[in-house]
């Protein structure tokens, strides 16, 4: 990861349900830990589990953040979420419209911790 603190950044996870989802997503853009918080419906998952091949219906999120700001996003994420062992990456963001990654750090505070 960049060690930039004002470098915007996305925030992978996936939810149960939407409304899991969205509650968690509407917490962290009011608290000003993410400018945006793309919810995706739809997604069938495919996965080893305990040994066995599971398959579930689930929601996707993308959380627009910065560096700064990342690791209490997923914290923020994890502390929310349902599952015991959640997915949830940081994906750093090489390039982009610069007013767009400029309104990302604008609206998380600039750098963060």
């Amino acid at each position: 990861m960049t060690h930039d603190p004002a470098q915007p950044c996305l925030v992978y996870t996936t939810f149960p349900s939407l409304d899991d989802a969205e509650t968690t997503g509407r917490a962290l853009v009011e608290a000003g830990l993410v400018a945006c918080a793309n919810i995706l419906p739809g997604m069938v998952s495919l996965y080893r589990w305990e040994g066995r091949t599971e398959r579930g219906d689930e929601v996707v999120m993308l959380l627009k953040t910065t560096a700064g700001h990342a690791a209490a996003v997923v914290e923020a994420v994890r502390a929310r979420h349902p599952y015991e062992l959640p997915a949830i990456v940081v994906l750093p963001i090489a390039g982009g419209l610069p007013a767009y990654l400029d309104w990302i750090a604008g609206e998380v505070g600039g750098t963060g911790a």
